[in-house]
């Protein structure tokens, strides 16, 4: 698979030489605030498209007259215009319980709402667009059966490969029971839906390779992923007293058991070594499961306004995942900062980064413990880590690069339906 399309598709200069291209854009969750990894992601590549002046955006997606009213300002930094329907209210996860009957994986059930559907079908019925781009492959299940054109799904993970990894990981014979039936119902959804779309958006070469091997997908196209340069500054990596940082929404099940597998077996070797280090997670919603622990040393904020604020004390930046898909854009945020990196490989999968040059890869408790310690210990590693990861990003992996990749797919699509 290769990043962008064929030499010989349509440039999107020769499409903007006729006229924008009107794109309608759905996405099952409200982008703001921004979150969680998705909303950064599909915000970066919306915002990247508007700046270009190609493209006339027309955003779908949950929000309450309060949300558009608090967030006009950045919604009008992504699109043209805006249409939201009502989302519907969080349930417990106990009154979710039936879902798990249906034959659609239980986290694509809850974004197939009435008011969902009824708003894009009438949108979609009453205006022509170019394109329709659906965000995320839950997205799918808000296509109308009717629908002509050109449509693309934006894919943000191999989300299979996410239930399959939860199986393996999972604590006792009923949960992996649950989640190895859920990544069944997830493969046949995920097969079925993809091959009805013209292309489809992988955020990474090794996923779009996924698709073409487990699902037999030839429309699948790779994007870089794309972090805001200009809003994660670079700074020289801090001096000071010991600190490690993690962030990421604490509400995402792959997030809560690499924090938890960080906490209960590489942290105790940590402060071992260094008794006054301190580990910060930041990310909305963390669990009492957590929290409610104690652990010395260990602190979560919660939600936080501006994550910048919580992470530039930090001498390293761990991505403990064991379970995950796609990329992690909290990876480049990181290294745009100039915060070094410690990753495992699944934290780091899809990224096009080297070990020891741009971050220290390291599986097992034992080895993150040592290579986070090492980067407390070492400031020359910190900042020639610094320096190589953010020289990367910045020639690689800006989010208007990757608007622009974007963009010449969604021309590409609009040329093969026609």
């Amino acid at each position: 698979m290769s990043l962008a399309p064929t030499p010989e598709a349509v440039t999107v200069d020769a499409v903007a030489q006729r006229r924008s291209l009107k794109v309608a854009f759905v996405s099952p969750v409200f982008l703001f605030p921004a979150d969680a990894g998705g909303k950064i992601r599909t915000g970066n590549i919306l915002r990247g498209l508007k700046e270009s002046g190609r493209f006339d955006i027309t955003l779908l997606s949950p929000a309450t007259p309060e949300q558009q009213r608090e967030w006009q300002g950045e919604i009008d930094r992504l699109c043209e215009r805006f249409i939201g329907w009502q989302p519907s209210p969080p349930q417990p996860r106990w009154k979710r319980a039936p879902d798990l009957l249906s034959s659609l994986p239980i986290n694509v059930v809850n974004d197939r709402t009435p008011a969902a559907v009824a708003a894009v079908e009438k949108v979609l019925a009453a205006e022509r667009f170019d394109v329709v781009v659906f965000d995320f492959v839950h997205a799918a299940v808000l296509r109308p059966d009717q629908l002509q054109g050109a449509t693309v799904c934006f894919t943000h993970n191999v989300e299979t490969e996410i239930f399959e990894r939860h199986a393996k990981t999972a604590a006792n014979a009923p949960l992996r029971w649950l989640w190895t039936s859920q990544a069944a119902k997830m493969r046949r959804f995920e097969r079925e839906a993809l091959a009805r779309f013209t292309r489809v958006v992988a955020v990474s070469e090794r996923d779009a390779k996924m698709f073409e091997k487990n699902d037999g997908l030839k429309t699948a196209r790779a994007i870089p992923t794309g972090v805001d340069l200009d809003f994660f500054s670079w700074q020289p990596p801090a001096d000071g007293s010991p600190m490690v940082v993690f962030t990421g929404s604490m509400d995402w099940e792959a997030n809560v058991d690499g924090i938890r597998f960080y906490v209960d077996e590489v942290w105790p070797r940590v402060r071992t070594q260094l008794p006054n280090a301190q580990l910060r997670v930041v990310g909305r919603h963390p669990p009492a499961s957590l929290t409610q622990r104690n652990v010395p040393g260990v602190t979560f904020t919660g939600f936080v306004d501006d994550v910048r604020d919580h992470v530039r004390d930090a001498q390293a930046f761990v991505i403990p995942l064991r379970v995950g898909g796609g990329t992690r854009i909290k990876a480049f945020e990181a290294m745009a900062m100039g915060l070094p990196v410690v990753s495992t490989t699944i934290g780091i999968e899809g990224l096009d980064v080297d070990h020891g040059t741009h971050f220290l890869r390291a599986d097992g408790a034992e080895a993150l413990a040592d290579a986070t310690l090492r980067l407390i210990a070492d400031g020359a590693l910190r900042l020639k880590l610094s320096r190589a990861a953010r020289e990367l990003v910045e020639g690689r992996f800006g989010h208007r690069v990757a608007a622009e990749v974007f963009g010449r797919i969604l021309v590409e699509a609009v040329e093969a339906s026609a």
